[in-house]
Formats: structure tokens, sequence, C-alpha cells
């Protein structure tokens, strides 16, 4: 049973949490930059981070493969250097799901981070403090409800992943079967308790994930 149920569970909360940890940081980099910088090119880097949005996650997955396989053009020399390749790996899976649903974050928190008055960071520039501090300490915190619901989006979207991480992670028992991939076998072995268990559990916890968050953000003062 726990090959079927816990190990599925076990490697996606791994997973989604990793990935949403490196989003999170990435995303706000990357959120501050878009929304209080303007350079050229600026419109591309947009739509870069963008396109994982609207690409078939089954592009997504090959494209990765392509660049970080073994003979891509990043993954070759990994593996030139320590004859490990990362592809078919839990390691691939974290990836996959951080390119997925690092757009959600940047979206979510660049608009959080534009809404934020700008005066309070002009006030803060004046007495003298550097643009770091002025970001850690005031514009990100005022913009903690965008930031927190984009976290929310990207671990949700990190915890149902499935065509991205099957063309780069694959799906090998007791390695790569997520919670997603294990509802798709279950179901094409003609194991429908099976699924339906999975599919269960996997709307519990999105649920929760939802109720808690919408909780915390209420109980939030701006």
């Amino acid at each position: 049973m726990f090959d079927q149920i816990g190990f599925p569970l076990l490697i996606t909360l791994k997973i989604a949490g990793l990935s949403t940890l490196i989003v999170a940081i990435t995303g706000m980099v990357i959120s501050y930059i878009l929304a209080r910088r303007d350079f050229r090119g600026k419109w591309l880097a947009d739509i870069v981070v963008t396109l994982p949005l609207v690409l078939p996650p089954t592009v997504t997955g090959y494209l990765l493969v392509v660049l970080l396989g073994k003979k891509g053009a990043l993954g070759s020399i990994l593996y030139n250097l320590t004859g490990w390749s990362i592809v078919f790996t839990w390691q691939a899976a974290v990836i996959a799901a951080f390119v997925v649903s690092l757009p959600l974050m940047v979206k979510t928190t660049t608009a959080a981070i534009e809404a934020v008055d700008r005066e309070y960071e002009y006030a803060a520039f004046t007495l003298g403090r550097k643009e770091l501090d002025t970001a850690l300490f005031i514009t990100l915190p005022l913009a903690k409800k965008g930031i927190l619901a984009g976290i929310v989006l990207s671990f949700a979207r990190a915890v149902g992943e499935f065509g991205a991480t099957l063309m780069f992670a694959g799906n090998i028992p007791g390695r790569t079967n997520t919670m997603s991939i294990s509802i798709y076998s279950a179901f094409q072995a003609g194991n429908n308790e099976l699924a339906n268990t999975l599919v269960i559990i996997l709307i519990v916890m999105s649920l929760l994930s939802m109720a808690i968050t919408a909780k915390v953000i209420n109980n939030w003062k701006i």
C-alpha cells in the first residue's frame, strides 16, 4: 500500500516543496526586476518567463530533455564532468515543476509589486535606505498577499504537474512516480480503486491549501 499511495504522496510533496522554495526566491527577484526596472529587451524577458505557462507541458518537457539531457547543450557538460545525467531522476521532476510553475509566481508577484505605492520607497531612499533594504523591508512586505498567492498557485501547479514531469523524469516506480503520474498509471492498468483514492487525496490537499491560504490572507493587515 505504501508503494501505491505513500511513496507517490511523499515524492510529490518533496518535489512540490523544493520547487516552490526555488520558485519563491527566484520569482521574487525576477518580479522585482520586471516591476521596478526598465531595460532593453524587458518585453522579451517577460515572454521567456511566461512561455511555459502557454506551452503544452509535453513540449516543455521535451525542451528540458533537449537542453539538459545526456546529449543536451547543458546536460552533456554535466555528464562529461560527473558521469551523471539528471534525466529520469526526482531532481528532474523538481526542475520540471519549477519551470512550469515559475510563470504563475512571477505574474502574480509582479502585479503585487507594481501595486505598491512608490512613495513609500522614495521616502525610504530619502532616509538613507539602500534599494536592497527597501525592497526587503518595505516593498515585498507590502506585496505579501500577492506573493503568498503566487506561492500557493505555484505549489498547486507543482503538485499537479504531469506532462513535463513524464517527459523529463519519466514514470519509474519508487523513483519518479508522482501522484499525477500514479493516477494515470492506475487508470491505464484498470485499477480504478487506486486511481479514485489518489484523486481524493489530491483534491483534499488542494482544498486544504486554498482554505489555509485564504484564512491567512484575510487575517493579514495591509
